[in-house]
């Protein structure tokens, strides 16, 4: 059963829509679509192939959401464009011809629809000279950069934001640059980044031993540096804005299915497939839920309908490979050589809640290896019967499995971040564990609504106990954890991603990628008062327990700045730097508060509708948000103008100083909006923050400000927002996403 909101994420970024925007097809034409054009694949090997037959059964399971295909087959399936591929791994060679080609491919994939995957590994590094002209290169993080800004400048039809994973050997000699080079959040937006890390170093870490750093050209020591003071260096990093992740590069070789075609360097942007240069991922994923029965009162996981569920899977994917129209030759060649697939799943959290099972036990833990164990073990069984009926992959003779039986695909199995997905399905993404069971969904002009998880509801009415209030007491507090009224056994079952004690995410992942032949998709949650020490123990036991990457996001860690009130002190507790009113970095914001009050006023802008939030608490104004609606606009314009006004309102400037600075600057897109005239963003913002200041300083309730009550952020300062729909974001499969509206950073 399609939910409301996944009609409305699937109206919005999947279905066909004319040149005015409005949808040309319904969901059920959508899986028509797509289920027509994949089954088509059949004729290729059978010219009396029932292609009616195969989709429907196609159909079928995309209706009765059993299992859906990654984004672009959904979008792209049965239409002109066809690239149905997730995400692409591109090389970049050492030399201006090789980057810039990298550069122009990437801005086609990603104008298709797809997200890109480079290593940096073979630039040279800064500072090493240039023969051809006599100069130095500028290294790895200079040219990351280039990339970025092509990928901002390309624009998807709405549907897909460009993204990119950065990887770069921890033996290059711009490592400690590349480790710190997203410490300043505002830059490589574009990219995910993390380190590939070698056995050879980690066994220097714990030998606490020093390392050599190789030139990428002469593949010769240049320098050397102690292996733990690189690894304190990324954990810092990691602790301190959540990147760099980290790679093993020796564990995706060890598992790189045709040797002969060369190393695996790279990822897709979340770091769950590692692939050859050309390669692409063509995922799927089996939503566990569909897969439950209730008998005599209580839910089992069918396994019999799973086993079917994944023979299905394994043939769509492979016709997938078969018809997609891929965005370079190189591209087709490599991925039709290797025909890799990614099977994976979602809704593992929902399914254990429904079992009454906690995803913080080694029952959790052991559930999630036996699940992974049939879908990869069927999963190869039916590759196995493809290669019976369609011949082996191109390159089987010469790959890892020449000596057994034939594979159709290289690959089988990986387990990606579902969150676009994952709603359509209405069920929890991936192999994470749920983020939250209530939450405050803002619907803009002025609406806030209390979500509350289905499945949590379903079990607080059975025990007579939901009610308005407690819901609101579970937003307030994030979790069930300490919420009073909730029996122990509804408690020890409904917990969410920050009850979950690092180790225990670490444990979950390392289950599944025992039986998984590329790697997982997962965020390490942290609470925001996490310590250096937790994340570095985490990345020792991601590595003794087996994993091929870890991703770690410490609660608020990317909005946190440090914020001084008063004289700053040194070590020794002596006050320095004493005239503040001349040294730059001493006016500094008073800490957001916890809990706000606020108004949200739409302002007819030329580009469309600007949605205004000024938020304030008992010592006045102390924030501004903005968000654009459909019809576009300036976003990044009016954030910067909403985050400046913020900053200088807590630091004490005077908020009237604020709206004569903004009020009157002219747009020429910008029309007069009856009853509230407009000449820009920021003279809307400015008129918007003199209504509101006007009210307070009056005593006077205009009617927004009565309306709304105060809304708690659980978190304070460390929210961070969706910049499409305005509501919270999550950390979750080695990706930031909007549960509301689908948005992802990552697609």
């Amino acid at each position: 059963m399609i939910s409301e909101n996944a009609k409305a994420v699937l109206a919005k970024r999947y279905l066909i829509r004319d040149e005015h925007g409005q949808p040309q097809e319904t969901v059920d034409q959508l899986f028509d679509r797509v289920s027509r054009a994949i089954a088509e694949a059949d004729r290729n090997f059978d010219p009396q192939a029932d292609i009616d037959a195969v989709a429907q059964q196609f159909r079928d399971m995309m209706t009765n959401l059993e299992f859906l295909p990654n984004s672009p087959t959904l979008m792209n399936a049965g239409r002109p464009l066809g690239q149905l591929s997730a995400c692409f791994v591109l090389p970049v060679g050492d030399s201006m011809e090789e980057i810039f080609t990298s550069i122009k491919n990437a801005a086609l994939i990603h104008k298709s629809g797809g997200g890109t995957g480079f290593s940096f590994s073979r630039l040279r590094a800064k500072g090493a000279t240039v023969n051809s002209t006599g100069g130095v290169a500028s290294g790895p993080v200079s040219f990351m950069k280039v990339f970025n800004a092509a990928t901002e400048a390309v624009k998807q039809g709405g549907t897909r934001r460009g993204a990119n994973m950065g990887i770069l050997r921890v033996d290059h000699p711009d490592i400690l640059e590349f480790i710190s080079c997203k410490n300043n959040t505002s830059e490589i937006t574009n990219f995910n980044i993390s380190v590939g890390i070698t056995e050879e170093f980690m066994h220097a870490v714990e030998n606490d031993e020093d390392y050599p750093l190789i030139d990428p050209c002469t593949k010769q020591p240049t320098d050397q540096l102690n292996a733990r003071t690189v690894f304190a260096a990324i954990v810092q990093s990691a602790w301190q804005t959540g990147e760099p992740g980290i790679i093993f590069l020796d564990r995706l070789n060890r598992d790189n299915a045709v040797p002969s075609q060369g190393e695996i360097e790279s990822t897709n942007p979340c770091g769950e497939q590692p692939l050859l240069p050309y390669e692409s991922c063509n995922l799927g994923s089996i939503n566990l839920v569909a897969h439950l029965r209730k008998e005599g009162g209580r839910y089992l996981l069918d396994w019999d309908k799973l086993r079917e569920t994944i023979r299905k899977a394994v043939h769509f994917l492979d016709n997938v490979i078969e018809v997609n129209k891929y965005p370079l030759p190189e591209i087709a060649q490599t991925t039709l050589a290797t025909r890799k697939i990614g099977l994976g799943l979602m809704g593992f959290a929902d399914m254990l809640l429904y079992l009454g099972i906690p995803y913080n036990s080694e029952q959790g833990v052991t559930m999630g290896g036996e699940i992974m164990e049939m879908i990869n073990r069927i999963g190869h069984e039916a590759s196995e019967q493809l290669a019976a009926e369609r011949g082996a992959f191109p390159l089987f003779g010469e790959s890892i499995y020449r000596e057994g039986t034939p594979l159709r695909n290289a690959t089988v199995t990986t387990i990606a971040p579902t969150g676009t997905l994952s709603i359509i399905a209405n069920v929890s993404s991936g192999v994470e564990p749920v983020f939250a069971y209530a939450y405050i969904r803002n619907v803009m002009d002025n609406t806030h609504l209390i979500e509350t998880n289905h499945i949590l509801q379903e079990r607080l009415e059975e025990a007579g106990l939901y009610s308005e209030e407690l819901m609101q007491k579970i937003v307030e507090q994030g979790s069930l954890a300490h919420v009073d009224g909730i029996p122990e056994e509804i408690k020890r079952v409904f917990v969410c991603a920050h009850d979950i004690s690092p180790i225990w995410h670490v444990k979950m992942q390392a289950a599944f990628q025992e039986h998984t032949d590329n790697a997982v998709s997962k965020t390490v949650n942290f609470p925001n008062n996490a310590t250096k020490e937790d994340v570095e123990d985490v990345y020792l036991l991601a590595y003794k327990l087996g994993c091929k990457g870890i991703t770690i996001y410490r609660d608020g860690s990317r909005a946190e700045q440090v914020l001084n009130i008063g004289s700053v002190k040194d070590e020794q507790g002596n006050a320095i730097l004493e005239d503040q009113a001349a040294t730059y970095g001493h006016l500094l914001p008073r800490p957001r508060p916890d809990v706000t009050t606020g108004v949200t006023e739409k302002v007819r802008i030329g580009c469309g509708n600007l949605y205004i939030t000024v938020n304030y608490d008992e010592k006045g104004i102390c924030e501004v948000f903005t968000s654009t609606g459909k019809s576009g606009g300036c976003p990044s314009q009016s954030e910067a103008t909403a985050r400046l006004v913020s900053v200088g309102i807590r630091s004490g400037i005077d908020p009237q100083e604020i709206i004569q600075q903004l009020k009157g600057i002219r747009c020429p897109s910008t029309i007069r909006q009856p009853g509230l005239g407009v000449t820009s963003c920021p003279d809307a913002i400015a008129k918007v923050l003199e209504k509101v200041l006007k009210a307070q300083e009056h005593g006077d309730a205009i009617s927004p400000i009565a309306k709304i009550s105060p809304i708690p952020t659980g978190r304070g300062q460390h929210d961070k927002f969706c910049p499409e729909c305005g509501s919270k974001l999550e950390h979750e499969g080695g990706c930031v996403v909007c549960r509301n509206c689908g948005y992802s950073k990552c697609s």
